[in-house]
């Protein structure tokens, strides 16, 4: 029973990835597989970086406006600092996709396709959301 519940699990295995040793990008080009996941690391972090940015200017700039204490004036630089913020999140977002590309063109594997395919889809769903809210927020900043 133990042995074809282990066949089992290598057959599962074996269609959710490949042998990272196979094929010529692996095999003869592996110094330059190396070079691309150090550039989805440096992309990554280039992401995380905008994330960052964007957090610290808008508590930055909500607590400018929130010190203002006029209501009119008030609303409307918290909502500017919404619309620059949501600006650095779908720029991170799209580092992001770009690094999960490379990434999954990197690993052979089907598992991480799927994974791929999930992440690009759920990131497509919040960038479009996020684009509709800014498109709003804009409208009643009157710009």
């Amino acid at each position: 029973m133990e042995g074809t519940e282990q066949d089992d699990a290598e057959q599962l295995l074996g269609w959710l990835g490949y042998d990272r040793e196979a094929g010529v990008l692996h095999g003869q080009l592996d110094w330059l597989v190396h070079l691309l996941d150090w550039a989805v690391v440096v992309i990554d972090l280039l992401a995380i970086a905008i994330l960052l940015i964007g957090a610290t200017r808008f508590v930055v700039g909500f607590l400018r406006a929130e010190i203002q204490r006029e209501g009119v004036r008030r609303v409307k630089g918290i909502n500017r600092e919404r619309v620059e913020l949501g600006r650095y999140i779908l720029a991170g977002l799209e580092f992001l996709i770009v690094s999960d590309i490379i990434h999954t063109a990197l690993s052979l594997k089907m598992i991480d396709l799927f994974f791929l395919g999930l992440l690009v889809v759920i990131r497509s769903l919040i960038s479009y959301f996020l684009d509709k809210e800014l498109e709003q927020v804009k409208k009643e900043l009157g710009s």
